[in-house]
C-alpha cells in the first residue's frame, strides 16, 4: 500500500520550521527579512507536486548540495526573473553552510491561512530529518497502516510510533475557527428561537386585541390577503430597522475577524442582502398561522362577541 516515502525535518505543512537570515551572492550583509528553512529530502518535491518555474530539484545527497527556493524569496530579493537567481550562492550562519541555488518553485502554503507565504528555501540535511512522510494508497488503509506499524516497531524497537494524516494536520491549523463557527451557530439558533418565540407571541398578543377591527374591515370588503399585510406590515418595518442598526456592527466584527487572515475573502452587499431576506422570510413564516387564523376568521361572530 505505499507509494511513496520522503523525509524531513518538518512535515511539508507545519507551524514549527526553522528561520534564519542569509547572505545572498557573497553578501557582506545578512537580509533584512528571515527565511523559513525546509530540510528534506529530494523526493519531497515529486511526493507534494511541487512546481518548479525554474531550476531543477537538487540531487539526493545526505548533506546540503544545492538550494531551492520559493517566488516569495526571489521577490524578497528584488529579482524579477526566477532565471536570474539560478547558480547564484546562499551563506547560512556565518559560512557554516554554502551551496549554490538550482531550483525555484512555485510558492505554496506551508502554514495557515493566516498567514503569507514566506521567503522559503529548501535542502537536503540527513543529519537532522525527525519525520518520515508516507504516501499510501487508500484501499486497504488499515491493513497498509498496522504493517507500517510494524515494521516500524521491529526495526526500531525504543522509539514510539507515531502518526498523523496530513489532511488532519492542516484541519488542526483551523481549529479555533471551526470551534468558534460551531459555537456561533449554536447560539444563532437559540436566538432564532427565541426570537420566533416573541414573534409568535406578540402575533397572538395583536390578532386578539385587533379581533374586532379585523371583522369590520372584512365587512367592509378586506380581503384575507390584506388583513395578513395589514398584520406583517408593521412588523417587516420593525425587520428593517432592526436590520440597519445590526448589519454596520456585524460587518465592523466580522472584517475585524477577517484581518487576521492574509488571505480572505471580502464580503459584499450580497451577503447582507440574503441575510436580509431570510430575517424576513423566518419572520413571516412564524407570524403567517397566526396572521391567516386572523384573517379567515368568522367576521359575525367576532363582531358578536367582541
Amino acid at each position: 500500500g505505499v507509494r511513496e516515502v520522503s523525509f524531513s525535518t518538518f512535515s511539508i505543512s507545519d507551524n514549527f520550521n526553522w528561520n534564519s537570515p542569509i547572505r545572498f551572492d557573497h553578501s557582506t550583509r545578512i537580509t533584512h527579512f528571515p527565511v523559513e528553512l525546509k530540510w528534506a529530502d529530494a523526493a519531497s518535491f515529486r511526493m507534494f507536486h511541487l512546481q518548479f518555474v525554474a531550476g531543477h530539484p537538487y540531487d539526493a545527497s545526505d548533506t546540503v548540495k544545492g538550494f531551492v527556493v520559493n517566488e516569495q524569496l526571489v521577490r524578497s530579493l528584488g529579482i524579477h526573473d526566477p532565471r536570474d537567481i539560478l547558480g547564484k550562492n546562499i551563506d547560512l550562519w556565518g559560512g557554516q553552510i554554502t551551496a549554490p541555488i538550482v531550483g525555484v518553485i512555485r510558492d505554496f502554503h506551508g502554514q495557515s491561512l493566516t498567514d503569507e507565504v514566506k521567503p522559503t528555501m529548501m535542502a537536503s540535511w540527513k543529519s537532522v530529518y525527525q519525520n518520515m512522510s508516507v504516501k499510501v494508497s487508500p484501499f486497504r488503509l488499515g491493513q497498509t497502516l498496522r504493517s507500517l506499524r510494524r515494521i516500524w516497531s521491529n526495526t526500531f524497537p525504543e522509539e514510539i510510533y507515531s502518526y498523523q494524516f496530513l489532511d488532519d494536520k492542516i484541519a488542526g491549523f483551523y481549529r479555533n475557527e471551526e470551534e468558534l463557527s460551531k459555537l456561533f451557530r449554536i447560539f444563532a439558533l437559540i436566538a432564532i428561537f427565541i426570537s420566533c418565540l416573541g414573534l409568535y407571541g406578540l402575533i397572538s398578543f395583536m390578532a386578539v386585541k385587533r379581533t374586532r377591527e379585523v371583522g369590520i374591515r372584512k365587512v367592509l370588503g378586506a380581503t384575507a390577503g390584506q388583513i395578513v399585510y395589514l398584520f406583517s406590515r408593521e412588523f417587516t418595518l420593525l425587520i428593517g430597522l432592526s436590520f440597519l442598526i445590526a448589519a454596520p456592527v456585524a460587518a465592523y466584527f466580522m472584517h475585524e475577524w477577517l484581518d487576521h487572515f492574509a488571505y480572505r475573502i471580502h464580503p459584499g452587499p450580497g451577503v447582507f442582502i440574503l441575510t436580509l431576506a431570510g430575517c424576513a422570510a423566518i419572520a413571516w413564516a412564524t407570524m403567517a398561522y397566526r396572521a391567516i387564523q386572523a384573517a379567515l376568521a368568522n367576521p359575525v361572530k367576532s363582531l358578536r362577541t367582541e
